[in-house]
């Protein structure tokens, strides 16, 4: 009963609504509300400001949250370790995998995990950066690749490494006969760009303003695949980390400059997990292999040789 009500209330507060937690969890609103005041009779105080359409919790709401929270990953932590100790090679890592990043070179990590932990279970959420950063604090993922570093207090960045923006393009574009591309080159090119709301765009928007021109591009995909096919296609140039392209990159399929524009040089790839959360076997495994490989992709072409 207490676990119930307990789990009923962290779902409808991490979802901001009892219905989003009904449909999540399977049972009605009804039960779930019943299970918050039977809740709320028990700890003599409300878990819920009353009188609102979407949830906001009171101080007393905010401390069983992080406490059923906390609970929800000593629990997780505690079974890893124990297949840890008996050498069952199971259990599953959730990835939050932020924008530019879902390349060969990943899917190659992703593939070397899999060779090394024939039993783990791997999940893999993309979206964009801010999103990933949402779903490392509600524990929605164990790690998130992000481009950027966050400042969220909550989140530990356990590696950031500078990866800067390129502009891809096929061989015989004209841009690949330049050395860099200033951005006032880049608005007269065909362009295939993510959307807003990517961080991708939020660089080159910040670009954009000091430059004081605008980019205007002929395409518009949440695909990075699509993104990099149509400018190995020859008429159109994207705007990618280079980890995104290094198979087209290596085979000469795609030619990568950079983008004149100083402060985009800062641009980075980050690795990162709630603070606080233990991640322990194959997680633990995982962003490890993730780090080591991370600090590879990102070296400059003649030091990876």
């Amino acid at each position: 009963m207490w676990d119930n009500a307990l789990n009923y209330f962290y779902e409808a507060a991490k979802r901001g609504s009892m219905r989003l937690a009904s449909e999540k969890i399977g049972v009605a609103v009804s039960s779930i509300s019943r299970q918050i005041s039977q809740l709320e009779r028990t700890f003599g105080m409300s878990l819920i400001e009353p009188g609102r359409r979407s949830i906001k919790l009171t101080e007393a709401g905010k401390l069983v949250f992080e406490f059923h929270r906390k609970q929800l990953t000593d629990r997780e932590s505690l079974v890893n370790q124990l297949q840890e100790l008996r050498d069952v090679k199971t259990g599953r890592v959730v990835l939050g995998i932020g924008e530019g990043f879902m390349g060969d070179a990943f899917a190659g990590t992703i593939a070397q995990f899999h060779r090394q932990n024939p039993g783990i279970e791997i999940i893999i959420d993309s979206g964009p950066s801010a999103q990933i950063v949402r779903m490392v604090l509600e524990d929605d993922v164990h790690i998130g690749m992000i481009l950027h570093v966050t400042d969220e207090p909550k989140v530990r960045t356990r590696l950031a490494v500078k990866e800067p923006l390129m502009v891809l393009c096929a061989p015989d574009h004209p841009a690949a006969e330049l050395q860099s591309v200033s951005l006032n080159t880049l608005a007269e090119y065909q362009l295939c760009l993510p959307p807003q709301g990517f961080r991708i765009r939020a660089i080159l928007a910040q670009a954009e303003h000091r430059a004081r021109i605008a980019l205007e591009p002929m395409l518009v995909t949440t695909s990075i695949q699509m993104m990099r096919d149509v400018a190995k296609a020859g008429n159109v140039v994207t705007v990618l980390p280079r980890i995104s392209a290094l198979a087209e990159l290596a085979d000469g399929s795609l030619v990568a400059r950079p983008l004149l524009d100083a402060e985009l040089e800062d641009s980075t790839v980050s690795l990162i997990h709630r603070l606080g959360r233990q991640l322990n076997g194959a997680p633990a495994r995982l962003l490890s292999l993730l780090e080591n490989n991370l600090k590879s992709w990102t070296l400059p072409d003649a030091e990876r040789e």
